[in-house]
Parts: C-alpha cells; structure tokens; sequence
C-alpha cells in the first residue's frame, strides 16, 4: 500500500479523517505564520546572507523559509531540537533523569515537561545571537534598531518557536504523524516549487541541471526507501506448553517467529540532531560579531568559514568530515536510546522465547548488541553519506553549489523519512480500525 492508497482508505473512517483534517490544519497554520515578516528588515541584505551562507541556508531549510524571510516563526523548531538534543544526553549521564525514563508514560511527560522549559532559554538566546548577527554593519539587515525594538523582536521570534512547539506536540497528540517531523517536512516542500522557478528561469542550462538533479534525487530517495524499511531477521523460537485433551498431560511445542532489527533504526533524527551541533559555534559568533578586536575578528571568521563550502579544501574537509562523524556517533547514541539489547534479552526470557543456538539472558543481549552495532553501522555510513557526500557529488556532476540550490540529500532524507514513517502510522491506524471491526 502506497501512501495516497492509504490517505485515501483513511479518509473512508470518520476518527482518521478527522485526525488528518486537524493535522493538515495546523500545518496551514503554521505556513500562515512563517509568511508573516517581522518589519523593519531589508529583503535584499537577508538574500545576500543566506545566498552564501550554505550553514544559514540548512538552518533555512527547517524553519521552512521563515528565517530568510526573517518571520514571527523564523528560528522554527531549532532550540526545540536543540533542548530535545540535551535532555537525551542528559539521561544517559543523569542518574535521576535515567529513572524518569523507565517510569513509562509518567516519566516521559515530565521530561517532556523539562525539555518544553528548555527550549525557552535556548530560544531567546539563539534570537538574540540572530539579533546581533542582523545588526552587524556588516551585514546591514537591521539599521540601528532601539533596545525597546531589539527586546521586542527577540520575544516575538521566542514565542514564535513555543508556538510552533506548541504545533507539532498538538499534532503528535491529536493528529497523524510526528507534529515536529511534519512541520519540518511542509517547510521544505513548501521551498521546492519557489527554488525550482526562480533557478529554472535563469536560462535553459539551468532546466538541464534541474533535469540531471531531478534523477540524481530519484535514484538517492529510492535507496533511502529501501535502507529505511531494511531489516536483519534474527530467528526466534517460542516454547509453549500444548495442553492434550484427551490425556490431560501437557506436551511441549514451539513456533518459530523472528525478531526484525532495523538498519536505520535512528531515522533521520541524527542528521538533525548533527546539524543543530554543527549551527553551534555560528550562533555563539553571531553574539560577538560587533566585537573588536581578536574576538571580534575570530567571530567574523568562524562566520564567514564555518560552512560546508567554507571556501578552502581543508575547511571543507574539516566542516563535512566532523559533521561525517558526527552522523556516525548520533546514530550510535539514538540507536541505544532506543534499543536496549538487555531489555529486549530479559523480555524474550519472560515469555520463553529463545534465538537457536544462543542461550537465553547475557548472551542473548551480547548476541543482538553485536548484530546491531554492525548493522547500524551500515546505516549510519549510508544517514552520513547522503548527507555529506551526496551534495558534493551532485555539485562536483551539475556545477550547481549548495547555496543555489539547498535541495540535498538532508532534505531528500527528512522528505522520504517522514513520508515513510507518516504512512506506516496511517495504515497503522487503518489496521487497528480492521481488528475493531472485525471482532464486533
């Protein structure tokens, strides 16, 4: 089943279609903010930044356009992701936050509640790293604006990203789908058509590398299809006691089943979370970039610099080989926030299920820690490689840089990513409704 196939069996089930009418409604909302500009900033100094600024550019892309247009809802879901980002590695090192964690639905919704207080912070201090960066006569986006102004546009641009939290976690709840992924995930479909034109209508060399793009993009989002829904089935039998009618003695049976790892089990959430970190050291210089002096001369370099295309083969090779590792380690990490092979020992254990040939218990879990470290090792290669090497073989074959056109294999990723996981949820959801219907 494709997903129009399912959108159009969930629009027949009354629940479904209004589960997807409020989901499709919030997002229209959220595109309504994200067009609605803060006044006073120049629309053709914010072109020339994020047109060679690739690092702006991906910041751009998951805000769905609102931080080059410079709206309400500019730095999107970023400190939101960013705070996401802290508390996950929080409960690995804090002992108390890992007890939250195993505390089921209570527990989640207080570090949920921890995370939403967060992004706050994290927020007003990313406006404020813009603010400076805006202001900088250098840049010349926002002239000499009052404290009364500069105070204003920081707590809209804050209060932006708690509405657009506010969103996602509406839409998670009440509606179909991750609410955060989709917003992401309309933000940049909304950016595909306006690229297209206005890159197109530069002339017929143009339309040929959108053509040579455009297969580029096809065979890359078929692979990620495949690696996304790719599984290790590991064999599993279950021991079960047959009761015989006749007799009354039980005998012993079993059926075979498995156990489905996935490749990619992390999804797209470590090129996310590696982008966030790579964003780091240019808001920090965006707070010092009115600095004189050695600092503020290290602000403008890393500025300046700290980009894939930074303008020097060793930067460029400096930028993508650390965010390259940086694919690599979140991987890791997410795929062992999410995966505890002792857990999934202990719960085998429990129900009298066993992988032939391996005994149940700590061998159990050494056996499915060692076929998930090499299996996700073959995914993240694969999250780091669309990432990173993709965009520079696209530009090396079509001349086109990545600050003419953004769309790479991050967004070809998060596009086919959420698309997958969106359309398991609905026919998720479709088959609960057949089960329902089915026992009545």
């Amino acid at each position: 089943m494709n997903l129009l196939q399912a959108l159009a069996q969930a629009l027949r089930i009354p629940e479904l279609r209004k589960k997807l009418v409020f989901t499709v409604l919030l997002l229209l909302a959220f595109r309504i903010l994200a067009s609605i500009s803060i006044p006073g900033a120049s629309p053709t100094a914010l072109a020339n930044l994020f047109g060679k600024n690739t690092l702006l550019g991906l910041l751009n892309l998951f805000s769905g356009n609102g931080l080059a247009k410079f709206t309400i809802v500019g730095l999107g879901l970023n400190p939101y992701i960013n705070a996401t980002i802290i508390m996950q590695l929080m409960t690995v090192v804090s002992v108390r936050l890992k007890e939250l964690s195993k505390e089921g639905e209570t527990g989640r919704k207080r570090i949920t509640r921890y995370t939403r207080w967060l992004t706050v912070p994290l927020a007003a201090l990313q406006a404020f790293g813009f603010m400076a960066l805006f202001t900088n006569p250098q840049v010349a986006i926002l002239v000499n604006p009052s404290v009364t102004e500069t105070l204003t546009i920081i707590v809209t641009l804050t209060a932006g990203t708690i509405i657009a939290m506010w969103l996602g976690e509406l839409i998670t709840e009440y509606g179909v789908g991750n609410g955060v992924s989709l917003i992401i995930f309309t933000g940049i479909i909304a950016q595909l058509p306006g690229a297209l034109f206005s890159y197109g209508s530069e002339g017929a060399g143009n339309i040929f590398h959108i053509f040579e793009m455009a297969v580029i993009a096809l065979v890359a989002a078929a692979g990620i299809i495949e690696v996304q829904q790719a599984q290790r089935k590991v064999p599993m039998q279950s021991a079960q006691r047959v009761l015989n009618p006749r007799t009354g003695m039980a005998s012993a049976g079993g059926r075979r089943n498995f156990l489905p790892l996935r490749v990619n089990t992390a999804g797209v959430i470590p090129i996310i979370f590696a982008i966030s970190i790579m964003a780091f050291p240019t808001i920090f210089a965006n707070l010092f970039g009115s600095a004189s002096g050695f600092i503020g001369n290290l602000a403008t370099w890393i500025r300046d610099n700290w980009q894939p295309n930074g303008g020097t083969v060793l930067l460029d090779l400096l930028y993508n080989g650390f965010e390259f590792v940086l694919i690599l380690g979140f991987t890791y990490f997410y795929t062992a926030v999410v995966f505890d092979p002792n857990d999934v020992a202990d719960n085998l254990k429990k129900s009298s299920t066993f992988i032939p040939g391996i005994r149940p218990g700590r061998q159990t879990a050494e056996y499915l820690g060692r076929v998930m470290s090499r299996i996700t090792l073959a995914g993240a290669l694969f999250l780091a490689g669309v990432t990173v090497v993709l965009p520079l073989a696209t530009s090396f074959l079509t001349g086109v840089s990545t600050t003419q056109f953004l769309l790479g294999g991050t967004a070809i990723l998060i596009v086919v990513g959420v698309a997958l996981d969106t359309m398991k949820q609905i026919e998720t959801q479709l088959l609960m409704r057949q089960y329902k219907g089915f026992i009545r």
